[in-house]
């Protein structure tokens, strides 16, 4: 018996009706990017101006949460609309497509395909790959990512770190480099799509600013260190929080902040991480302008979205992999016909609720089993009621609950942590013991999932001492890349 996926590629043919008046969408996926963009006042320093754009033309979610904190599990939720704890992907690996329980999933690009869509991609959509089942035409990446050929030093190089924990000044063109590559080409790809009766899907995924975190001297110059702001992080940040959050975001190839601030390291690392995004920025103005110079603007849906956020010292961490707030929160605007325009929404809403709200958009039935919810109302009204919190997972039975005004976590020994985000958008005050919150904790705590999905074979993949490792998982780890 052929496979489902394979069976709904082979509907693309089908002439669908009114398929040539439905919206074409571009989806941009920009990788470990927290919310240190202008239009969310993550940093105060960080220049973003086209995604500051973008922002203007749309709807600005500015309460939008990944659904696992690193990058495999939160691309395979989004994608498949469903989250790890209904599918037991929660860590870096296996694939989707590499376990019998997702084998035969849908993607959202194999859905659109199937309905009618052309369909193409360039650069990290999914993680460790793409999916040719998802996609008409896959475009490989080119162009450098590493300091290859240079005999520069790797500023980070301890026993047991992973040698992608770089960062610092490239020296090769930008245009020599992957990400550009990606934005070239979907730039040039766009009018020539726009130009044919069907309607597209143009997927593409920047790897920055992911490790190694390297920029061209042209943006590194926009953050001089010497003026440099640094996130505040207090000495007792972490004495408020149950010793298994420690414990699960500990990631034993990143740097220990102990390191990074004694070495002087942690001002590189930020003035590398703000340039970094500064380029992928001017990568996206980019693609936005080839959208709207193909004249297909009015009728393209745009969303643009980080996989999960990223920790630059908070809560003495460098990295991704916890439930706090600089992990969970991502940058997500959707822009495009019949959505308002430079308006922000704080309603608590999540990176699975995208692929129901193109299938709506698109004017196409959505698919059963989608764990996300529509974003209609909000993009029309983004004072609409939403009655949902957004939810993210890292590992069976660690729950994060955010509504639009406080944060809530449990973790599977039964610990929790609550933050006020109106008086405490940074979580250095753990609320969970106030005896007088316990009505928020229980109205939280009953969205937490029923049933935590068994953790998919071979997911060993945490970098945790809860969840253990393995050699053979180390090696798989730096085979996909963190």
């Amino acid at each position: 018996m052929r496979p489902l996926f394979f069976l709904l590629g082979m509907l693309v043919a089908i002439p669908w009706a009114a398929a040539a008046d439905r919206p074409n969408v571009v989806f941009v996926a920009i990788d470990d990017l927290n919310d240190w963009v202008g239009c969310l006042d993550g940093h105060p320093q960080v220049q973003t101006p086209h995604i500051d754009q973008l922002a203007a033309r749309g709807v600005n979610f500015t309460n939008a949460h990944c659904q696992a904190p690193i990058c495999n599990p939160s691309r395979i939720s989004m994608l498949l609309g469903k989250l790890p704890s209904t599918t037991g992907h929660y860590f870096l690996v296996p694939g989707f497509r590499d376990v019998d329980v997702t084998r035969d999933a849908v993607t959202m690009f194999q859905y659109f395909r199937s309905r009618g869509y052309r369909t193409e991609s360039m650069g990290k959509v999914f993680h460790g790959g793409s999916d040719k089942a998802s996609f008409d035409h896959v475009q490989p990446s080119r162009g450098y990512r590493r300091m290859k050929g240079q005999t520069e030093k790797l500023r980070y190089r301890v026993p047991g770190s992973h040698p992608s924990w770089d960062w610092g000044q490239f020296q090769m063109a930008d245009e020599d480099q992957r990400d550009y590559f990606t934005a070239a080409w979907a730039a040039d790809r766009i009018p020539e799509l726009s130009q044919q009766d069907q309607p597209f899907l143009m997927a593409i995924g920047f790897h920055l600013p992911h490790v190694p975190i390297y920029a061209t001297k042209k943006w590194l110059d926009l953050y001089p260190l010497d003026n440099l702001q640094m996130p505040e992080v207090p000495a007792d940040d972490l004495d408020d929080v149950p010793p298994i959050a420690v414990q699960l975001s500990l990631n034993p190839t990143a740097p220990r902040d102990g390191w990074m601030k004694q070495s002087g390291e942690d001002r590189h690392a930020v003035q590398a991480y703000l340039a970094s995004i500064s380029f992928v920025d001017h990568l996206v103005g980019m693609v936005m302008d080839s959208v709207q110079a193909s004249g297909a603007g009015d009728n393209t849906i745009v969303v643009l979205f980080s996989d999960h956020g990223f920790h630059m010292g908070e809560k003495n961490k460098w990295a991704k992999r916890s439930l706090w707030r600089r992990t969970t929160r991502v940058p997500m605007i959707i822009a495009g016909p019949n959505v308002a325009v430079g308006k922000q929404c704080n309603a608590p809403v999540g990176l699975i609720d995208v692929y129901p709200t193109l299938t709506d958009a698109c004017g196409l039935p959505r698919p059963e089993g989608l764990d996300g919810h529509g974003l209609a109302p909000l993009l029309s009204d983004v004072t609409a009621p939403w009655p949902h919190p957004a939810i993210c997972t890292f590992g069976p039975g660690n729950h994060s609950i955010q509504s639009r005004d406080y944060h809530y976590i449990r973790y599977r020994d039964g610990a929790e942590e609550l933050y006020d985000h109106r008086t405490d958008g940074d979580e250095y005050h753990n609320l969970a013991g106030d005896q007088t919150l316990d009505a928020v904790i229980a109205e939280h705590r009953r969205w937490i999932p029923a049933t935590d999905a068994a953790m998919v074979p071979g997911s060993r993949g945490s970098d945790s001492p809860l969840y253990g490792e393995s050699d053979g998982l180390q090696k798989a780890m730096r085979k996909v890349g963190r």
